[in-house]
């Protein structure tokens, strides 16, 4: 037998559920060789988007691909479509970015 926990809302908010659950989203995509002035030019304007769309990025890469998860900078805040479809276009966009994907909206705590 299985009952649902009940929790009251100072809980939930520490364990970041139902309302205060945090949600992103995961990206990854292979780049090519490029100069060392086109890779600083690609990271330079990552930045500028992550930060002109308040989110925080946590990238894992290996000179060959480049992932990572993309949560909202504010505090309780969520990655949203808009962010998802932001990211997607700017990498879509740039020449040594390529086979991107980007993935669903999921709980930063639970569902990674």
């Amino acid at each position: 037998m299985s009952e649902k926990t009940t929790r009251n809302r100072r809980i939930r908010k520490k364990l970041h559920l139902d309302e205060w659950a945090i949600l992103g989203f995961e990206f990854s995509c292979n780049l090519a060789e490029a100069t060392e002035e086109e890779y600083e030019l690609f990271f330079n304007s990552f930045a500028e988007l992550v930060t002109a769309q308040h989110l925080y990025i946590t990238l894992n890469d290996d000179s060959e691909s480049l992932d990572g998860f993309v949560t909202s900078a504010e505090r309780y805040g969520n990655a949203t479509e808009e962010n998802k479809a932001a990211i997607e276009a700017f990498l879509n966009s740039q020449t040594i970015a390529n086979d991107v994907k980007v993935g669903a909206l999921v709980d930063a705590f639970y569902d990674i």
